[in-house]
C-alpha cells in the first residue's frame, strides 16, 4: 500500500498552524519547486522518483527551522502525523551525506540537493548557496566549517553532474521558467 502523503495544501496548513515564519514557508516552497522539477526531469528519463513525496518532504523539511535542532524537531512533527518517509528526509536534511550516485538517486537526495541550491525563496544553484552559507558560518565565528562546506558541496556537485548528464541539460536551464506545481 502506497503511503499517504500530505498535499501541497495540508503541508502549507502544517507550517502555518507550527507558526513557522513566512519566509522559511517561501524557501520551503522554493525548495520543492527545485526538487520536484528535477525529479520530474529523472523521471521523464526512465525514473520512477515519487514527487508527491519529495514534494511534501521539501514543503515541510524547515517547518521547525526557528527551533534549536530543528530537524530533529520537524522529524518529530512528521512521525507524530504519521508522515515517516517525510520524518525521514526531515531528519537528515542538514547534515545528508553522501548523495547517491545518479543511478540511486533517491527522494532524500533531491530534497537535499535542492536544499543546497536554493538560498532564501530563490534557487541561486550550489556554488552560489554554498558560497552564502560559508559567509554566513564565517560570521557566526565558525571558519573552521568552510572545509566541511566545501567536501559536502563537492559531494552534491558529482550528483550535479550525474543528473545533467542524465537529463541533457544543466539544472540551472531546468529551472528557468515559471513554477512546478503537481
Amino acid at each position: 500500500m502506497k503511503q499517504q502523503h500530505p498535499d501541497r495544501q495540508e503541508c502549507l496548513r502544517l507550517l502555518k498552524e507550527y507558526g513557522t515564519p513566512e519566509h522559511v514557508i517561501r524557501h520551503c516552497m522554493a525548495v520543492a519547486d527545485t526538487a520536484v522539477r528535477i525529479g520530474r526531469a529523472l523521471n521523464e528519463h526512465g525514473y520512477h522518483l515519487d514527487l508527491e513525496l519529495i514534494q511534501a518532504a521539501a514543503l515541510i523539511h524547515d517547518i521547525a527551522r526557528v527551533e534549536n535542532e530543528h530537524w530533529e524537531k520537524g522529524y518529530q512533527m512528521a512521525r507524530n502525523l504519521g508522515y515517516n518517509q517525510e520524518a525521514d528526509i526531515i531528519r537528515v536534511h542538514m547534515n545528508y551525506s553522501p548523495f547517491s550516485p545518479v543511478e540511486h538517486v533517491t527522494e532524500t537526495d533531491l530534497v537535499c540537493l535542492g536544499d543546497r541550491t536554493v538560498k532564501e525563496d530563490e534557487y541561486v544553484g550550489l556554488d552560489r548557496r554554498m558560497e552564502y552559507i560559508i559567509e554566513k558560518a564565517r560570521k557566526q565565528g565558525h571558519p573552521e566549517a568552510e572545509k566541511r562546506i566545501l567536501e559536502k558541496k563537492q559531494e552534491a556537485r558529482l550528483l550535479l553532474d550525474g543528473i545533467e548528464r542524465t537529463i541533457g541539460m544543466t539544472v540551472d536551464q531546468l529551472m528557468e521558467g515559471g513554477q512546478t506545481v503537481i
